[in-house]
């Protein structure tokens, strides 16, 4: 669930996406904020998952 931080920026968690496919046990997450009205569609950032010790494409979750 995003959480509002300040006017239109609110808090968002990004989570792997190749972690959640491979079944391996634990999750890599990240949590930033994002301006509501300049973007408007779920986040899709490269971030770098310490599991599996590579950068992954992370996604916004609800």
């Amino acid at each position: 669930m995003a959480k509002k931080v300040k006017g239109n920026r609110i808090q968002v968690i990004l989570e792997c996406t190749e972690h959640k496919d491979s079944g391996m046990p634990g999750t890599s997450r990240y949590i930033t904020t994002k301006n509501r009205k300049n973007t408007t569609q779920r986040l899709e950032l490269k971030k770098f998952n310490p599991i599996l010790k590579k950068m992954t494409l992370h996604k916004e979750i609800k």
